[in-house]
């Protein structure tokens, strides 16, 4: 079926003609061959979302409907793959086409040349389902892809092969009432279906990020959602390439949606040379990254998103754990919005469609920790992390606010700590986490229970200097008590001690755990026996001139295999702060 262009409005193209087409069809455009979505039909007219440049197109272009819904391509090769947000492999383009992409360019996106290695994991003539896992596949050294049975189809194996195979090779024959079934490594799915799994669980494991300030203050668990919003400038990308280098997922999947392509090259020159903590391996070799940057036809940042999540999605079906970074959603907002006006549809807040919440609800409700389909109790899980981009840092605007009431955990950044240069600039007294309550039978059996005693006690310290600094700016810290003093001491370790973090150095861009119940054990026991000093009348200035006050604040460069070094410090505070009471005549100060 074929319709002719009535209207071209810069990335929206109206046809005639279009009334046996349906709605989210991909079409191509003119004889470029541009690639496009019906996002609206009106009788025989069809609006059309274009992904590529529009100019030299005029009315009386002929538009061809492809008859498929826009869909992505699921088979090995993914892993370390580079992709725009249709998932054409910009790799591939790049030694094709140079540095700029062609209009109309048609490749495959994934390779059906290269030859993979297929070990069975079933034998002939035993039953399955949809989910159960053929065979596997060693994509890359961290990376074992699995082959399932394709969604909707059971039966009896009837054969299976071993050896080398491209990904359009027939591997197994699942044969039931239907007939003989040939199954290929090769799938595609549409990239706004969800793909399907049999039971959403309760996110009660915590995706351990490496960054104190997350994994201490406000954790996110695996399945989680998560909102980084900040202001220009605040560390949204660095807290998104931190979580993408150091969280305990297995799989990476890495959206860069309307960002600055200079941002994108970092990442594709550090993922290469940064080692998986587990592994050792490159951490490439388990991320997929989507590049869709700011100088790409603003409509294809509108499906970045969705191809992120689905490839997420189809890994987590292998019983994977995915962590999904999509930089920036605001980006991808007001990609709805320029196409939302080309419609001529009513604006809601701020010109942003209507349907604003309901798809990001869409984007954000595809995360989550389920049981998988297949044999077993599998489980896996996809963590969305999506950075705002609220313009000003005004969290009030129509994307934060949506976002806001989607997810459970709110990183919100401040320019003010940027400026100090705190980073990550996450600020503690308007972040929250609401799976922290969740997780705690994990921490008690994992990090121990004196771990989120800890956390209580940092985020009390937190907020009373909050309400002591006012007093502080009014009358000076003179004028506060010994106890009061104390508080603002011991929060200005917390702060600059452990809360602060550098991305660039070796031993403190990731700190295990064990290492942050240590650390802030600590900086608990300094509060514990300084306070107790000060009521027995030892002189607070003489506490905080004590040599180990140095180390505990350089505790957090301790590698992880010194960190029983710890426990030396504790005896050295010890010794010294009952010296301290004992006083230089031996006798306990005040009496």
């Amino acid at each position: 079926m074929s319709g002719k262009t009535v209207k071209i409005s810069g990335p929206l193209i109206v046809a005639e003609n279009m009334a046996t087409a349906r709605m989210y069809d991909v079409v191509q455009v003119s004889d470029m061959g541009l690639i496009g979505e019906i996002i609206e039909l009106r009788g025989d007219l069809a609006s059309i979302q274009v992904y590529e440049e529009t100019s030299g197109l005029g009315p009386g272009d002929e538009v061809k409907s492809t008859g498929e819904p826009l869909s992505v391509e699921l088979a090995p090769g993914l892993i370390t793959g580079i992709f725009d947000g249709i998932q054409r492999p910009l790799t591939t383009l790049y030694f094709q086409y140079g540095s700029r992409i062609s209009r109309g360019v048609s490749v495959n996106k994934l390779d059906r040349e290269k030859k993979w290695k297929f070990t069975p994991r079933v034998q002939e003539g035993e039953k399955v389902s949809e989910g159960d896992i053929l065979g596997v596949v060693q994509e890359t050294e961290i990376v074992e892809h699995r082959i399932l049975v394709p969604n909707g189809l059971k039966g009896t194996v009837t054969d299976i092969k071993e050896g080398e195979f491209t990904i359009e090779e027939t591997v197994a024959v699942i044969c039931n009432e239907d007939g003989d079934h040939p199954v290929a490594m090769l799938r595609k799915w549409p990239v706004r279906r969800g793909r399907p799994y049999r039971e959403k669980l309760t996110p009660d494991v915590p995706l351990v990020t490496g960054q104190r300030v997350i994994d201490t203050l406000f954790p996110i668990a695996k399945g989680g959602v998560a909102a980084v919003p900040g202001p220009f400038g605040s560390g949204k990308t660095v807290v998104q390439h931190q979580l993408a280098k150091w969280a305990d997922a297995d799989i990476i999947v890495y959206v860069g949606c309307g960002e600055r392509g200079n941002e994108m090259t970092d990442v594709l020159n550090e993922f290469p040379e940064l080692k998986d903590p587990k592994t050792g391996e490159p951490l490439m070799k388990r991320t997929v990254l989507i590049a869709n940057t700011s100088d790409m036809p603003v409509a294809a940042r509108e499906a970045s998103i969705y191809t992120g999540i689905t490839i997420a999605e189809y890994f987590r079906d292998m019983g994977y754990n995915v962590a999904i970074m999509a930089d920036s959603t605001s980006r991808w907002a007001e990609a709805l919005r320029e196409m939302s006006g080309r419609l001529e549809e009513m604006p809601g807040d701020e010109g942003y469609p209507a349907y604003l919440s309901s798809r990001l609800a869409e984007f954000y409700e595809r995360a989550g920790f389920v049981k998988i389909l297949g044999k077993g109790e599998r489980t896996g899980s996809v963590t969305a992390i999506g950075a705002v981009s609220p313009p000003g840092g005004d969290l009030s605007e129509p994307v934060s606010q949506a976002t806001l009431r989607i997810v459970k955990v709110f990183w919100g950044l401040s320019a003010s700590l940027a400026y100090k240069r705190h980073f990550p600039a996450i600020d503690w007294l308007i972040s929250y986490s609401l799976y922290a309550d969740k997780m705690k039978k994990w921490y008690n059996a994992n990090v121990g229970e004196e771990f989120l005693g800890y956390r209580q006690f940092v985020m009390t310290i937190l907020q009373e200097e909050a309400a002591l600094d006012e007093i502080v700016r009014l009358v000076g810290i003179d004028a506060l008590s010994s106890s009061d003093r104390l508080i603002m001491e011991t929060a200005k370790m917390v702060r600059e001690d452990f809360l602060h973090q550098n991305a660039f150095h070796e031993t403190d861009t990731y700190t295990s755990l064990q290492k942050q119940r240590g650390m802030l054990g600590l900086i608990y026991e300094f509060y514990a026996l300084a306070k107790e000093a000060v009521e027995k009348f030892v002189a607070l200035d003489d506490v905080l001139a004590c040599p180990f006050k140095e180390k505990i604040g350089r505790a957090k460069y301790i590698p992880e295999e010194k960190i029983s070094e710890f426990g030396e410090i504790s005896a050295e505070m010890n010794a010294e702060i009952k010296s301290l009471e004992k006083g230089e005549d031996g006798n306990v100060q005040g009496i």
